[in-house]
């Protein structure tokens, strides 16, 4: 069934941005009027990444919404993490971006400081109900004083590992207060039992996450230029990274992108204790895996200055968008809403409202139990958000997604990959200034 339900996926997307390409007069588009008869036909565009089952959910929410609202009608349009931008770049050249965007950090103050995203603030309150949402979830999706986004949950980066791989390795448990020379230590070990200790770090998520435990940061407070200065940071980081791929602790690039999905994730398949990914995926990689997970802390030491609650993501509306206000709606009806809530439990971060996690406590399975609970313990061994990143860190992101792939193949010596870095991150962030 999944197997179907991913052609039907590529097809409606392949649909969905022939249907903009061609000029479709009830969806976004760069002018009309915002204001709607009740009774009017109106067709959304909305836009997101994930894995297999974040589509299914979202397109069983979508029919719930036109089941609500038969005047509308909404057209998914979905694919990975690395597909989805490579589609939103030209969309937003073109002024033809989805009426409703999932939107990360990593692209969030590029869009809207391009004016490509409205600003929600005349909907708060109004088509978007924050009363039960703290004040400091709302405000990570501001620019300034505008609303460029809501929350779409709270996130925290850990280390999530099927226990029963871990004893293959010889280790029967982690300990809570960890270092980054034990987890050297649990690679070796792994390595030795023929397995993987992970599928590797996503570059800048994690650099970044080193840097805070020293008390800096990958990107400067004003994004003009990088948040640290020296270089030895970067070496003593990647030297690391690099350096298990070699030892064949962690797989190989190759190796990863042969995979096609989830269900051939090494972690599932068992040839890997674990994966380092954020709180509101691992429901996703235990429902696929079929046995007990668990989610365990950042190395240390200084975790706690590490560690952030990061907004998992963002929804967003088109500044292009012709009608703003029933988008406003359905991002409503995705944060508020018990029933869709129910069907998300989390994966897109732990709710923001606190009136939807109550309704869902007595709802979660153990592993989704897991993911609150471990968010839970995160805002009490956490340190301040930076804020959204900075124009221009989606190209830092690549250049260091490239970097990094050079140096585990062994094709870039890490000190060089260090200088390169800094040199051309330096001339991207600094057209900030």
């Amino acid at each position: 069934m999944k197997k179907w339900k991913g052609i039907l996926a590529s097809a409606m997307l392949v649909s969905s941005l022939a249907a903009c390409s061609g000029g479709n007069e009830t969806s976004s588009g760069s002018s009309g009027s915002e204001k709607a008869d009740k009774d009017e036909k109106i067709t959304l565009r909305m836009a997101w990444w994930g894995s297999q089952p974040r589509h299914d959910y979202t397109l069983e929410i979508i029919e719930m919404y036109e089941e609500k609202n038969p005047n509308v009608n909404i057209e998914a349009e979905y694919a990975s993490w690395d597909d989805y931008w490579k589609k939103m770049a030209p969309q937003a050249a073109a002024n033809e971006l989805p009426d409703i965007i999932q939107m990360d950090l990593s692209y969030f103050s590029q869009y809207a400081e391009n004016k490509q995203l409205a600003d929600l603030t005349p909907y708060v309150d109004k088509q978007i109900n924050t009363k039960d949402i703290n004040e400091n979830v709302i405000d990570g999706g501001k620019l300034g004083d505008k609303l460029y986004g809501i929350n779409a949950g709270v996130n925290v980066l850990g280390f999530n590992y099927d226990p029963e791989t871990l004893k293959k390795a010889g280790v029967d448990s982690l300990s809570e207060d960890w270092t980054w020379d034990d987890y050297r230590d649990l690679a070796k070990k792994a390595a030795d039992a023929g397995i993987f200790v992970d599928t590797g770090m996503k570059s800048d998520v994690f650099f970044n996450y080193y840097l805070r435990t020293l008390g800096k940061s990958l990107y400067s407070k004003d994004g003009t230029s990088l948040g640290y200065e020296d270089d030895k940071l970067f070496e003593d980081f990647f030297s690391m990274t690099s350096g298990l791929v070699k030892d064949k602790a962690v797989p190989t690039p190759d190796y990863l992108a042969q995979l096609k999905g989830i269900e051939d994730d090494p972690v599932v398949t068992q040839k890997a204790i674990g994966i380092w990914q954020w709180s509101n995926q691992f429901v996703g990689i235990q429902q696929v895996a079929k046995r007990p997970m668990e989610i365990h802390g950042m190395p240390g030491p200084d975790s706690d200055k590490g560690l952030y609650l990061k907004p998992s993501m963002f929804w967003s509306v088109s500044n292009n968008s012709k009608h703003k206000e029933e988008a406003a709606k359905f991002v409503d009806f995705l944060i508020n809403d018990i029933e869709v809530n129910k069907l998300t439990l989390g994966d897109r971060g732990v709710p923001g409202s606190s009136t939807v996690k109550d309704e869902l406590k007595p709802l979660l399975a153990p592993e989704q139990q897991q993911v609150f609970d471990y968010v839970e313990w995160a805002e009490k061994n956490s340190s301040a958000f930076d804020g959204p990143d900075p124009i221009g860190a989606g190209e830092v992101i690549e250049l260091m997604d490239s970097l990094s792939e050079q140096m585990s193949y062994g094709n870039l010596k890490v000190k060089d990959a260090a200088k390169q870095f800094r040199q051309q991150a330096e001339s991207i962030l600094s057209q900030n200034k």
